[in-house]
């Protein structure tokens, strides 16, 4: 038997995971390795089921608890047969036993239940559905003000022609005459140390306790169909890109009158043509003219409202940074807005006329641009550098 991988490893998880970390772990890694995906890769497939099998386990605190304690041995109690481990022949050091033995409450005791009668009572507890994941794209504003956005995703819903029951309508399903309704068949087995009896799934209803005689037509017994659901999402303002809006109990239906799933919807937002987001703030560049820089004037800023009147000062040089406060994003849990903040940027004006270049070197010359005080400044200090 080939050796099993850590379940955490193979989640790429800390023993002591969160729930959500378990589960958003799984989600990526399933989408990662999903058949569908990776078609005829096997190593892929291997893994996918890997991964499955991992989160099957860590996703149940039951089972969680068993594989903290015990390793890949508390959740499968033939792992390591044959290995030179395991029980083997150590039955010996109990004696003789008088009377039946139970093997399920042997490994009970050792592994907390893992026979098959204990396995088929679980399959006839209460199951939560599985999750689903849909994606939607929205705009910028979209994100920054919130909206509503409906999306179309696939789920396992109860039949309704059945109620869930897998019987034909008029019908019903009936207790299992093999196991009598628990799911689960005891054999006995005489030893030199006694009756030796154990639990395993019953082969006649497959551990459910009941049998459909006339299965529904519209299920084919099952219970549950595929059907495609559309559905309106609220997204609540200032959500942020690859964050989730999750739709509690939307996703596949419950088994044994377990709760439904949910749905978690991923959200993606298209880049704006002006503007850029770090958290709540929004950045921008806005141009100016060069008698704007120079003289001071009042500019249009863009904001997520619109265009808004902004007053710079004279000398205003390129790259000068001004923020508005209040015109970000609004968190996505609370009132507090974010800051806009924009730089400005001056436009050096081209093609000039021969009269527009003989004003501007005057201009240049009356302020005497040659003899300026920072340039010199900046030509000795670089000459300085290479003495």
């Amino acid at each position: 038997m080939a050796e099993k991988r850590d379940f955490y490893e193979v989640l790429g998880l800390q023993k002591g995971a969160s729930d959500e970390e378990i589960k958003k772990a799984f989600r990526k890694l399933a989408k990662q390795y999903h058949p569908d995906l990776n078609p005829g890769d096997k190593e892929a497939e291997q893994k996918f089921k890997e991964v499955n099998e991992a989160y099957g386990v860590l996703s149940d605190p039951d089972k969680m608890a068993k594989y903290d304690r015990f390793g890949h041995a508390g959740v499968d109690p033939s792992y390591g047969a044959g290995q030179g481990g395991g029980f083997g022949g150590g039955f010996g050091g109990f004696g003789g036993f008088d009377g039946d033995i139970d093997l399920g409450d042997i490994f009970g005791s050792f592994f907390g239940g893992g026979m098959g009668g204990r396995s088929s009572r679980r399959q006839n507890a209460p199951q939560k559905g599985a999750d689903r994941e849909a994606r939607v794209t929205i705009t910028f504003e979209e994100a920054a003000f919130g909206c509503k956005k409906d999306i179309s995703f696939n789920r396992i819903e109860k039949c309704e022609d059945c109620g869930g029951t897998g019987a034909a309508k008029g019908t019903s399903p009936e207790t299992c005459s093999q196991c009598h309704g628990s799911g689960t068949v005891t054999s006995q087995q005489r030893t030199p140390f006694g009756v030796f009896q154990s639990q395993t799934a019953c082969p006649t209803c497959g551990g459910k306790g009941k049998t459909i005689k006339t299965p529904c037509t519209s299920c084919n017994g099952q219970g549950f169909n595929r059907k495609s659901k559309k559905l309106t999402v609220t997204i609540p303002a200032g959500i942020d890109d690859g964050q989730n809006v999750v739709l509690s109990g939307q996703g596949d239906a419950g088994r044994n009158g377990g709760p439904n799933g949910d749905v978690f919807v991923e959200i993606s937002i298209k880049k704006h043509a002006i503007f850029e987001r770090e958290d709540r703030n929004i950045y921008c560049d806005v141009p100016i003219t060069f008698s704007e820089a120079v003289l001071g004037a009042t500019i249009d800023v863009p904001t997520l409202e619109g265009k808004v009147d902004y007053e710079i000062p004279e000398g205003t040089q390129t790259g000068t940074v001004f923020k508005m406060k209040g015109k970000g994003i609004t968190e996505i849990r609370g009132s507090r807005r974010g800051d806009l903040i924009f730089r400005v940027v001056v436009e050096v004006p081209k093609n000039l006329n021969k009269q527009q270049k003989e004003l501007l070197k005057a201009f240049s010359d009356s302020i005497g641009e040659k003899n300026n005080v920072q340039k010199k400044s900046f030509f000795d200090k670089l000459s300085d550098m290479f003495k």
